[in-house]
């Protein structure tokens, strides 16, 4: 859809108050998002329809974003309408990386990303989903292959290295996983946190959402162990590090991977070229790590 045809559509929404301005809100590598501002206040309208190649399901996003709301964690959706979710928008600002890393700061996050691990399915209502890296990373290896990807003979050998993985991060426990905590979904509005974005949302291990802090936040190897001791409460044994491990592997392979298909299947202006090198690298470093323990 071009932007005309996009800012077209949000102007038409019925809820408006007068009229309406729409910026583009830049950082976004899955959906496209505006702020638009009315008579009554700010709001976000993100636009997107399904993506069943990356797992993402409006109505599963949907359902998650509400319950996370009525748990007190996110903000509230507002609207939806043909592909366009109308969200209330939260005066913040975005974390950073090194924001996450902060000793202050860390322990506020990790008790953001527990309480949607135990307080939104109890909000929950409708069918739900399960986000399994595994299948995810076999899913994407057929889809490079099909679309014939420059990554489609590396992508054969990244399977067989996820197999591997999903036997050694298991036994499973299952919570509500955002599954995607990258630090451009939390907001910081000066009294609390907010986390945001659940298109990936859907039932997982939480060491898939505990190993996605860490590897996209650059988390040193003491606070890993720290998150670890904490949402478990109890002393980090070697068996529980080495599924961490694992499934810190799955998650940055899982990126890579998704990045990879976004090369060839993205509209959205963004290097992912470059994103894909570089969760490339950082996969490889924490897979030498893991073999190597």
């Amino acid at each position: 859809m071009s932007q005309s045809n996009l800012l077209h559509q949000i102007r038409a929404l019925p809820i408006w108050q007068g009229e309406i301005t729409a910026e583009p809100l830049n950082g976004g590598i899955t959906n496209i998002n505006y702020l638009v501002t009315d008579n009554s206040g700010k709001y976000v309208v993100r636009a997107g329809d399904d993506i069943p190649l990356h797992q993402v399901m409006r109505f599963n996003e949907l359902s998650a974003s509400r319950a996370a709301h009525a748990a007190g964690l996110a903000p509230a959706v507002v609207h939806t309408q043909q592909g366009l979710t109308v969200m209330e928008y939260i005066e913040s600002r975005t974390l950073t990386e090194d924001d996450i890393r902060a000793p202050a700061m860390l322990p506020r996050v990790l008790e953001l990303v527990k309480s949607c691990h135990q307080k939104v399915p109890g909000h929950l209502r409708g069918p739900a989903l399960v986000f399994w890296v595994f299948h995810v990373i076999r899913d994407y290896t057929a889809a490079l292959q099909d679309k014939n990807s420059r990554h489609a003979a590396l992508a054969a050998e990244l399977a067989t290295i996820g197999n591997r993985l999903e036997q050694a991060a298991g036994p499973f426990d299952i919570v509500f996983g955002h599954n995607d905590l990258l630090c451009g979904n939390f907001l910081d509005d000066g009294r609390r946190l907010w986390l945001i974005d659940y298109d990936y949302a859907g039932f997982n291990s939480p060491l898939f959402d505990l190993g996605g802090l860490a590897s996209n936040n650059g988390l040193s190897e003491q606070q890993e162990l720290w998150i670890l001791e904490t949402y478990f409460g109890a002393p980090v044994t070697d068996d529980l590090l080495h599924r961490y491990n694992a499934m810190k592997c799955a998650s940055l392979l899982r990126e890579t991977m998704w990045s990879m298909v976004s090369e060839i299947t993205s509209k959205i202006e963004f290097d992912y070229a470059a994103y894909t090198a570089s969760n490339l690298a950082r996969f490889r470093a924490a897979l030498d790590d893991f073999q190597n323990t």
